[in-house]
């Protein structure tokens, strides 16, 4: 009877293809955002066992150096990277898609295991090169997790194989349900594993995780018959290939992988905790990517693939500027909204146990100056997977390059300058209202971070145009729109702060949630009705797209090449 009922549930939702672009999106962005409140939770739990405090410092700087193994190796043969082949092969035939992937997965599988072995040995010396402010005992301590987590890129990156293949086959929902459940194996080893092994319980929690996130989408591969085959006898001409078309890829994603350890290496010497608090901010600034940019960019990448394959450089467009518009249209109004409400965001996620209200502010600080590049972050994603697409590799590697040569200067130079300048501290500390705190020069770090991002999309930006003259044009309604929009929701969400601070007790945490989600929606309201009053194309594709997938209405698509 279970295996009845488990059957129809893969066959009826897990295994449904999915082919339009919006319900593909609205897919990846349900999934996405309950992946994020599991993540949520799982912030909440470390917050309120650790603290932003040295062992959050040690577990968050030992992530770094598996994830960098991770994003570097199995970018080789990444996702983007890999569907145009799947793409190409399956309309060959099967027999040339399954040897396609037994080369690549057995290529890979010897590669990720030499690469972690080699790091398992040199940990040690790594871990004391990048985080020079760690004391002895916390190298130590790092070391050790580190190695542990090694498993964890080896495992991911199997299972990022099997996702290209859910999505080359537009099986969006087993990719989407993939992050959900590794967030889910980290909370498990929080609360079984913390009180007992500490934070090396969190540790195995990564790799319960990450066995999770390669499970699900094992069953849709075995069913399709394209489990790999492991041999060592790789097809060397398609190894080097797909090597040509994804090492300046594989330099550009390990790019953004190295500045997190920098950011990161930079924290290590500041106070205690900064490390903590940088994490902390990544994790929450990450929404608006995870919900838009990275839903959005997945679900337009196998159509702009096809398109480009068909040598249909309108509809390639077209899907381009559609795609664009739809990430401006949610990522402008929500950074707006985590600007104005980020200290009850904070609070309500983070604010319990050992995470403090000093921790809870400069937190808060940080997750603005983030979020300042969340629509440039979001399109980011969709530039990389247009240039890929195309066929292009070398323009966004060398532009990334020089972006990524800009933060590090910005970095360096912004703490430098903060340490220097009292007036310059003043002046950033009674902008984000934490003046009174001492040990805020963490914050240069994600304001260095912003300047970066947003340097890095308009380069792209601009070559994007002058490779598919048209494209600034499409979205540039999209973008004023967006933009007036959130410029009356922010307004209305600060005044909402301001009105509802007397009617809410904020000092417990019912109250701060209210607050915030109180006047939130009050300023979602009118952002709506901005939109609507502007005619915004956008919220009404939006509804038409809801309408179809709840209600189970037929919408007449305008233009069939780019729905």
């Amino acid at each position: 009877m279970v295996r009845k009922i488990l059957g129809f549930f893969y066959k009826g939702f897990l295994d449904k293809e999915i082919s339009t672009l919006n319900q593909a999106a609205l897919l990846l962005g349900i999934f996405a955002f309950l992946s994020q409140v599991l993540a949520f939770l799982r912030d909440r739990l470390l917050a309120h066992i650790f603290g932003a405090g040295i062992e959050l410092d040690i577990y968050y700087a030992a992530f770094r150096i598996p994830d960098f193994i991770f994003v570097t190796v199995a970018s080789v043969v990444s996702l983007s990277v890999l569907i145009p082949f799947i793409i190409e092969k399956d309309a060959v035939g099967r027999v040339e898609l399954k040897e396609f992937i037994a080369s690549v997965f057995s290529f890979f599988g010897v590669l990720i295991i030499v690469a972690s072995v080699a790091a398992y040995f040199l940990m040690p010396w790594i871990a004391e090169a990048l985080f020079k402010g760690m004391t002895p005992l916390a190298l130590l301590k790092l070391v050790s997790l580190s190695r542990l987590m090694l498993l964890s890129p080896i495992i991911l990156g199997f299972s990022n194989l099997f996702g290209s293949l859910t999505q080359a086959f537009n099986r969006f929902t087993l990719y989407a349900l993939a992050p959900l459940l590794y967030n889910l194996g980290i909370i498990l080893g929080i609360v079984f594993l913390a009180d007992k092994i500490g934070i090396t319980g969190v540790a195995v929690g990564v790799v319960f995780g990450a066995l999770l996130h390669m499970l699900v989408q094992v069953p849709f591969v075995a069913k399709e018959g394209l489990f790999p085959r492991l041999t060592l006898r790789f097809n060397i001409a398609l190894i080097a290939r797909i090597a040509k078309i994804s090492f300046p890829r594989t330099i550009t994603l390990a790019m953004s992988s190295i500045t997190l350890l920098f950011l990161t290496s930079l924290a290590s010497l500041m106070s205690t905790g900064s490390i903590s608090v940088l994490s902390f901010a990544i994790n929450l600034e990450s929404v608006p990517l995870s919900l838009i940019g990275v839903s959005y960019s997945l679900a337009a990448f196998p159509t702009l693939s096809r398109r480009f394959q068909e040598k249909n450089v309108k509809a390639f467009l077209e899907q381009m500027i559609l795609t664009s518009r739809f990430i401006i249209f949610w990522s402008l109004p929500l950074t707006a909204l985590l600007i104005v409400l980020r200290a009850q965001i904070v609070r309500v996620i983070l604010g319990t146990g050992m995470f403090d209200w000093n921790d809870t502010r400069l937190t808060a600080a940080a997750l603005a100056l983030f979020v300042l590049s969340s629509v440039f972050q979001c399109l980011l994603l969709l530039f990389m997977r247009g240039f890929y697409s195309a066929g292009f590799t070398k323009k966004p590697f060398y532009i990334n390059l020089l972006s990524t040569i800009f933060l590090f200067a910005a970095a360096y130079g912004l703490v430098k300058f903060f340490y220097a300048s009292e007036i310059f501290r003043y002046f950033i500390g009674a902008l984000l209202r934490v003046e009174d705190l001492p040990n805020t020069a963490v914050l240069m770090l994600p304001l260095a971070f912003s300047l970066g991002t947003i340097l890095n999309v308009l380069l792209l930006w601009i070559s994007f145009e002058r490779e598919f003259s048209g494209y600034s044009n499409g979205v540039m309604r999209a973008l004023f729109e967006a933009f007036g929009a959130s410029v009356i929701i922010g307004a209305v969400a600060y005044a909402g702060l301001g009105i509802f601070d007397t009617v809410f007790n904020t000092a417990t945490l019912v109250g701060l949630f209210l607050q915030g989600l109180v006047a939130g929606l009050i300023a979602i309201s009118a952002g709506i009705l901005v939109l609507i009053g502007l005619k915004n194309k956008e919220i009404s594709d939006v509804w038409d797209a809801v309408h179809e997938r709840f209600w189970k209405v037929k919408v007449i698509a305008t233009d069939p090449e780019i729905v």
